[in-house]
């Protein structure tokens, strides 16, 4: 894609969120703690969970990507052999390896900011290869460009999946309706 959606704002779970997230994953959410990025269809398509899920189980992955139809796309990157391309080049490239590395960092540093998960790796196969596209393309959503340079180049390489329109509906609100045609009138 020529240009990657912008960063958005870490916000809190709104319940429409939640209902997006249930639309989007087939289930309710386990210990979400915050939308860390927005499509810009307007729907979370990662969200922040805490280190440990409300049973107490560690779940180290801290930038969970949501949005079925850029997961789709990551898929078919995947299948592709993305993943196996760049762990070559990581083995043969020591100032990617580097900032490789310092994404890792920077993702076990935010979790970390939350709780600590003492002996548990970051995610995605960092530092040393890419197990999960998914979860870098998280990382980079969430933490901006610039962070994680395979999630970087895995965004680059994507479709713009917001394009033909959002990956859920949500119910309308009631009077949500009315307020549009209000609006529409040139009313208030």
């Amino acid at each position: 894609m020529e240009t990657p959606p912008p960063p958005t704002p870490r916000t809190e779970p709104t319940d429409a969120d939640v209902e997006a997230f249930k639309q989007q994953l087939g289930r309710p959410p386990r210990g979400l703690r915050a939308i860390a990025h927005r499509c810009p269809c307007g729907q979370p398509d990662v969200v922040e969970t805490a280190p440990r899920l409300p049973d107490g189980t560690p779940f180290p992955t801290l930038y969970y990507l949501t949005c079925p139809k850029a997961a789709s796309a990551i898929g078919t990157l995947e299948a592709n052999g993305v993943m196996k391309e760049m762990t070559a080049r990581l083995e043969s490239d020591p100032e990617l390896a580097a900032a490789y590395r310092a994404a890792h960092e920077d993702y076990i540093r935010r979790r970390d900011e939350i709780e600590e998960l003492t002996g548990f790796p970051s995610a995605g196969g960092m530092p040393d290869r890419v197990k999960c596209l998914h979860v870098l393309v998280g990382h980079s959503l969430a933490a901006g460009p610039g962070v994680n340079p395979l999630g970087d180049e895995a965004i680059a390489m994507l479709p713009e999946w917001w394009r033909k329109g959002a990956c859920v509906t949500l119910p309308e609100k009631p009077g949500e309706s009315e307020k549009s045609e209000v609006s529409e009138e040139g009313g208030q």
